[in-house]
């Protein structure tokens, strides 16, 4: 089988939206190469080389962002790619740099390149209980730990960026048990299977991309979780019976700040709201639209580039 190797040129503020919009057109993969994130495991100690070309590690803004389109789809996709990613140009524009955005296509024979993309993942521990694990690889849990299984072909959010961390770290901070969970923007729904594995009661998980909603729908039935997750396609929930312990969301400031007026309505009195996505350009935007909802800031959480928030009702 044949394929168009689609390659996006952005920054790394950018590279995880981008990401987003290519999960929308593709379930082969999508691929970051980020030289931030080869500097960052040599500085944590994450992973060690006997050797790393020095060019490697030359300062460099541009990220690229990969993904794989069968080759006699690509004449429709690319075109609704462009337009995606030429909205979040204009979205995005003055706060927050995405770089150039130009693409550069080659053809790829075979699918072997498949199989060698889904070997870069590995399981990944976050926060000291919850450990995300590729379907397709089998891990042995410690009985401290709660394994949550991905299908990382369908949709954003495997854990590995610094927002959706973030995200799970307060979550193992905050959660108690029974806790009534609501995830806005879900994605792979990861956080929302979170919750429940570390024992929350039921979690409500909504995103406006279908794609983002089948994902988190599978992910939710390979984890044998499905009982307690109700997962809707809408911007937010509409029913305001439904009142969260916990509410999760992990998306862009811009998009976080037209939401601010609506979430209390579905976070009960003395919950917790988690929100990640925030760059410090907007952090204070952030700060405003929120603390003007009667939400007291609790904590403010830093990873690379990136900024978590919570806040109590």
């Amino acid at each position: 089988m044949k394929f168009t190797e689609l390659t996006i040129h952005t920054t790394t503020e950018g590279s995880e939206l981008v990401a987003d919009v290519l999960w929308r057109y593709t379930t082969y993969g999508v691929a970051i190469s980020d030289v931030k994130d080869v500097i960052a495991l040599q500085r944590d100690k994450a992973m060690y080389w006997d050797y790393i070309d020095e060019s490697l590690t030359e300062k460099s803004e541009e990220v690229l962002v990969k993904c794989f389109i069968p080759l006699d789809e690509t004449k429709k996709v690319a075109p609704l790619i462009r337009a995606d990613l030429e909205e979040l140009a204009l979205s995005s524009s003055g706060f927050l740099n995405v770089g150039t955005l130009e693409d550069t296509r080659r053809e790829v024979e075979g699918d072997d390149w498949l199989q060698i993309w889904k070997t870069h993942f590995r399981p990944l521990h976050i926060g000291g209980r919850i450990v995300v694990c590729p379907e397709w690889i089998k891990y042995e849990k410690q009985p401290h730990e709660e394994v949550v299984l991905l299908d990382s072909n369908m949709a954003f959010g495997t854990g590995e960026h610094e927002t959706t961390s973030m995200c799970l770290k307060l979550l193992q901070e905050y959660l108690t048990p029974d806790s009534v969970c609501i995830d806005v923007g879900c994605g792979s729904g990861i956080l929302g299977i979170s919750a429940i594995k570390l024992g929350a009661k039921h979690a409500y998980l909504t995103d406006i991309d279908y794609v983002a909603v089948k994902s988190a729908t599978h992910n939710s039935e390979i984890n044998g979780v499905s009982r307690k997750v109700t997962v809707a396609h809408a911007d937010l929930l509409n029913d305001v019976e439904i009142k969260g312990d916990i509410m999760l969301a992990n998306i862009t400031a811009e998009i976080l700040c037209g939401l601010a007026p609506s979430i209390p309505k579905n976070l009960k009195e003395g919950g917790i709201l988690i929100l990640s996505g925030i760059i410090e350009s907007r952090l204070d935007m952030v700060l405003k639209a929120f603390t003007a909802q009667n939400l007291k800031l609790d904590k403010t959480v830093r990873e690379g580039e990136w900024i978590a928030l919570s806040f109590k009702l």
